[in-house]
């Protein structure tokens, strides 16, 4: 099974499509500058997320919800984005699943609440990668998809 994770964001979109033996296929960001009007800023992850599923053609994906503590204005932005992603899914027929950063961070590293660092470590060690993957966005999302991929917790 092919997996598309995706981390939101609003100005870096990170997103992974691995395989569920845990091959990575690719991962990488969908980035919009801060000096693009919104509109465009939403039709650039609209039109690179359908390419990034025209290209691997995943047969699902999963995308983690948003969490904000503080800053409702990158909150709203980001939520704007989601919706950007799951209106691009449902162009594309592409089911979804969601999940929190918890289980995320549980199902990587057995532990709900480890800091990012060690969930992008387990990444590279479950992965095998010489080297943490870049950029940041792009190692979440391959957790993303690995939290769908062998873990119960993230189904």
């Amino acid at each position: 099974m092919r997996i598309l994770g995706i981390d939101p964001g609003f100005g870096i979109l990170g997103w992974a499509v691995i395989e569920d033996d845990l091959t990575i296929v690719d991962f990488g960001a969908i980035e919009t500058s801060r000096t693009m009007p919104i509109d465009e800023r939403l039709f650039v992850i609209h039109t690179d997320l359908s390419s990034i599923i025209k290209r691997y053609h995943p047969d699902t994906a999963v995308i983690e919800k948003l969490f904000f503590a503080r800053n409702t204005t990158t909150a709203f932005d980001v939520a704007r984005a989601i919706g950007v992603v799951l209106l691009t899914f449902r162009q594309f027929a592409l089911p979804f699943q969601e999940v929190t950063p918890m289980q995320v961070k549980q199902s990587v590293t057995g532990y709900g609440k480890a800091e990012k660092k060690q969930v992008q470590e387990m990444v590279q060690r479950l992965f095998r990668l010489k080297e943490l993957p870049k950029p940041d966005d792009a190692a979440d999302a391959l957790a993303v998809a690995l939290c769908y991929s062998k873990y119960p917790v993230c189904k």
